[in-house]
């Protein structure tokens, strides 16, 4: 499975969907985690 996180699109917004330490834990489950740059 894939899993992509985008850049906010609002201006100002610097959050994002996920976290570093969530990244490893699906790439160790098997996942590829996309981010978009900027993110």
């Amino acid at each position: 499975m894939i899993i992509g996180v985008p850049k906010e699109i609002h201006p100002g917004e610097r959050r994002v969907a996920i976290v570093p330490s969530t990244i490893g834990q699906m790439k160790k489950l098997g996942y590829e985690v996309i981010i978009e740059k900027g993110a």
